[in-house]
């Protein structure tokens, strides 16, 4: 057996000090206050935090891989293989915008991959947005929302596999989303011209989140709060992208602390291939490279980002100010709490699906 004092221990709420862990087999066996340890037991102290594995639910592709691209269990497996090598224990593959036999099969592949490798569901982010807030998702495959895409949430629901599904709300029949949501489907709005009440009869139904925060929606105004208003005043989860390019970092702080309660913002990556990857890819017959530390197309539009979910929460603790423990929660718990999955506890975890990071604010 093997004792560590790592610098913190985060257990889902709260920092504890002065705790010391045990791995046997890298199984994490037990968790003792060092007062309370034997005179002979010496835990070799560690620079960094413990806590439970950060959870991606944004996740487009990774290691060369879009799922849009490779929409199969040997795509999965790679995507989810390259996350956790820089420190992501479990995603939700992401498929955009794409045809449907693209969906289903992208949707097959992570249904046959579920409970390995971190793959805790899938992220169906589109067809069904508003071309008008588009983004990098093709606009020739936006498209109303149809029986096929809801015998395919209802076939995924039925497996009991875990959707997050992002759809502009006022492209939506009244009363799809109570439906999705009975069905157990975890609606999110995105990609989105909602107006404040269309966010918020959607917030009535139902919906339980907004997809990356500020981007793809029409900014706030002092009389046009707009969805992103409706987002930050609500208790729904909000995603964000903190990157320092997708988002400003004086925005991201402003939604942190503007939140009506705790624990509602969900920190993403919203990461491509390239993220233990090469520099390029292709999307849509379009080459996407890494430019000055983010993705652009040949526009030198934003496509993505190029930033895994650890170098996220460092950037939230270093570069926006968030402290440490609203950082972690951003990255573990909620995201489990938006889906409604149980929460990871540190005992009985693998060393591989925890978290080891340094966590310091710049000048601190």
């Amino acid at each position: 057996m093997q004792w560590i004092l790592p610098r913190a221990v985060y257990d889902g709420e709260t920092f504890l000090s002065d705790v010391a862990v045990a791995f046997e087999n890298d199984i994490l066996v037990a968790r003792r206050h060092i007062s309370a340890l034997p005179a002979e037991v010496a835990p070799k102290p560690v620079p960094e935090i413990l806590s439970p594995g950060l959870f991606d639910v944004q996740v487009n592709g990774g290691g060369g891989v879009m799922l849009n691209n490779d929409p199969t269990p040997q795509g999965v497996r790679a995507i989810a293989a390259a996350h956790r090598s820089v420190g992501t224990a479990f995603v939700l593959p992401t498929v955009i915008t794409d045809h449907p036999d693209v969906t289903e099969r992208a949707a097959d592949a992570v249904l046959a991959e579920h409970g390995r490798g971190g793959v805790l569901g899938i992220h169906i982010e589109g067809p069904h947005i508003n071309v008008a807030r588009k983004g990098t998702h093709d606009p020739a495959r936006i498209r109303p929302f149809d029986a096929q895409t809801r015998a395919l949430l209802a076939r995924l629901r039925e497996h009991d596999l875990p959707v997050l599904f992002t759809v502009a709300p006022e492209t939506l029949p009244p009363g799809t989303i109570a439906d999705l949501t009975r069905m157990g489907v975890t609606v999110a709005a995105g990609h989105t011209t909602a107006t404040a009440l269309q966010g918020e009869q959607a917030l009535a139904e139902g919906l339980r989140g907004f997809t990356h925060l500020f981007n793809a929606m029409p900014p706030m105004t002092s009389r046009a709060p707009g969805i992103a208003g409706v987002a930050i005043n609500s208790t729904a989860y909000c995603g964000i992208i903190a990157d320092g390019h997708h988002v400003d970092d004086r925005m991201v702080a402003l939604a942190f602390r503007a939140r009506p309660c705790a624990g509602r913002m969900v920190l993403v990556s919203d990461a491509m291939s390239t993220i233990a990857g090469p520099d390029r890819f292709e999307l849509y017959g379009e080459t996407i490279r890494v430019e000055n530390g983010k993705l652009v197309n040949a526009n030198g539009a934003l496509a993505g980002a190029h930033i895994d979910l650890k170098t996220s929460v460092a950037r939230l603790v270093a570069d926006v100010g968030i402290s440490p423990v609203e950082a972690l929660r951003a990255a573990t718990v909620t995201p489990r709490d938006l889906m409604k999955l149980p929460r990871q506890p540190l005992l009985g975890s693998h060393r591989d699906t925890l978290y080891f990071g340094k966590l310091q604010r710049h000048g601190a």
